[in-house]
């Protein structure tokens, strides 16, 4: 049984399907980028091939993901470019890279984050997030939260290729208690995945909130201290509002 809580004082929130709704466009929007560079140096590359060797860089990041090894956006377009076998110039390898790892430009926020943010502002709740970077660099990440208005919320970010921890380490999470300047007893840990940031959190001894209103993850994994399907369902779960 785990023990009573102290009321909450700060929150962590992941990224992506809490914060930032996923696109489809991104994988069109690679493959179109490179093709189109491979073409201008000389290489007609088709796009199931392109789209067969980004299956394979992903399946490669997942593996490494689950290992706590990093592998980062460059990493991946390093491997990719390396499969592909297809000789260009330093200056097609860096827009290859840079076009990997762009971010989609129709990315949202999901419904209600942003009410819920300033909320908590109002509240006076401290808050991070604490994100497992994919593709797309903490660099970007961050520029994505700024244009859509949220990035002034947050007290202090701990992505992974920043803190180079994967969740669910202790040590990504301790990155962000850090600047937070909370104990974990008084802090949440709001996200998606039971396996990250359910199971983080709770080796953590934090309060652990799984969202499912974008991505319910049914895998098998510790369930959170309270599931909410809506942002506005958080306040009440974490005892900061009344029902």
């Amino acid at each position: 049984m785990r023990p009573a809580r102290r009321p909450v004082r700060a929150v962590t929130f992941d990224y992506w399907n809490t914060i930032i709704r996923p696109t489809d466009t991104q994988l069109a929007q690679r493959v179109a980028s490179w093709r189109a560079v491979y073409e201008a140096a000389g290489h007609a590359v088709a796009e199931e091939l392109l789209r067969g060797v980004f299956a394979t860089v992903w399946d490669e990041h997942q593996a490494a993901w689950r290992r706590n090894d990093q592998y980062t956006g460059a990493t991946a377009a390093a491997r990719a470019m390396e499969l592909l076998g297809l000789p260009v110039g330093e200056a097609a390898r860096a827009e290859l890279v840079g076009a990997f790892v762009a971010p989609a430009p129709d990315l949202t926020l999901c419904d209600g984050v942003s009410a819920l943010l300033g909320r908590l502002d109002e509240l006076e709740i401290r808050l991070g997030i604490v994100c497992d970077v994919g593709f797309t660099p903490s660099t970007q990440l961050r520029a994505v939260l700024d244009r859509l208005g949220v990035l002034a919320h947050f007290d202090g970010t701990s992505f992974s290729d920043e803190v180079g921890w994967y969740k669910p380490a202790p040590e990504i999470f301790h990155h962000a208690l850090g600047y937070l300047g909370v104990p974990a007893a008084e802090t949440a840990h709001l996200g998606d995945l039971r396996r990250t940031d359910v199971a983080g959190a709770i080796d953590m001894g934090m309060v652990a909130v799984r969202y499912r209103g974008v991505f319910d993850d049914e895998s098998e994994g510790p369930e959170g201290d309270h599931v909410v399907d809506r942002h506005d369902q958080v306040l009440v779960a974490l005892g900061l509002e009344g029902a």
